[in-house]
């Protein structure tokens, strides 16, 4: 089977496909459900693409299976991924509309399946949580922030001002639902990850305004091109036989 480069497209990023040959697959998983997964071409390399929410954004942060998306792009032949997310900023550094490549993650998910192996006794490293040599890839096709800790929340609620200043605190620069259990997932399966976090806005107790997921989308639409340009031109750069520590992390 021919390796293939994974993306994972949260809010905004759906359009990728666009005029693309696209092929379907329905991937029966171990995990309740199958997974539909859109295959198509750039730059002769075989990609394969997840919309996260599914067509429609009909499924909300805290109910997409994590395990049935990571373990069907694995069963196709991905080993690697870049991920979209849309965030929000714990600091006024990071302004809406920047584009971040986070290194480090803080994990507040409470109710999710969070591992492949229920099973048996399987301690991952996540000294590096996210893949350094595709994060040094793609942060030399766009203006990106190279480094921010992600902190993820269960949702599907905003958070409180009080949680937002605790995430602060302990050292998030940016907050959303949708970039964990994936990222740890991925890595238990050996596959390079990478995310591109999307500001679409301030959090709570930084915004002057009442938050709402229409500010969010407004701002996926703005920052929808810039986006899949950066992922369409780091794809034409990441090489499909590599070594990486990724691939051999248990």
């Amino acid at each position: 089977m021919a390796k293939k480069i994974g993306i994972i497209g949260g809010s905004g990023i759906y359009g990728i496909t666009e005029g693309m040959d696209l092929e379907k697959k329905t991937v029966n998983t171990p995990y309740g459900v199958s997974t539909d997964v859109y295959l198509f071409k750039v730059n002769n390399k075989d990609i394969a693409f997840i919309p996260r929410h599914k067509i429609g954004h009909k499924t909300p942060p805290h109910m997409i299976n994590y395990r049935s998306n990571i373990f069907a792009l694995k069963e196709l032949g991905v080993n690697q991924i870049i991920a979209t997310n849309a965030v929000g900023s714990l600091n006024e550094d990071n302004p809406p509309g920047s584009l971040i490549l986070p290194n480090d993650f803080i994990d507040f998910t409470c109710k999710r399946d969070k591992t492949f192996f229920d099973d048996e006794v399987v301690h991952t490293d996540f000294s590096q949580p996210y893949c350094n040599r595709l994060r040094n890839i793609i942060s030399k096709n766009g203006n990106l922030i190279k480094k921010g800790v992600y902190v993820c929340t269960e949702g599907p609620r905003f958070e409180t001002g009080a949680e937002i200043r605790m995430f602060q605190k302990l050292g998030g620069d940016i907050i959303g639902m949708t970039g964990l259990p994936e990222a740890v997932l991925a890595k238990e399966k050996g596959i390079c990850y990478s995310s591109i976090c999307i500001v679409t806005n301030y959090s709570t107790s930084l915004s002057k305004d009442k938050l709402t997921i229409e500010e969010v989308f407004k701002m996926m639409e703005i920052k929808k091109e810039e986006t899949i340009k950066i992922i369409l031109n780091s794809i034409k750069d990441i090489p499909i036989d590599y070594e990486c520590d990724c691939l051999n992390p248990l």
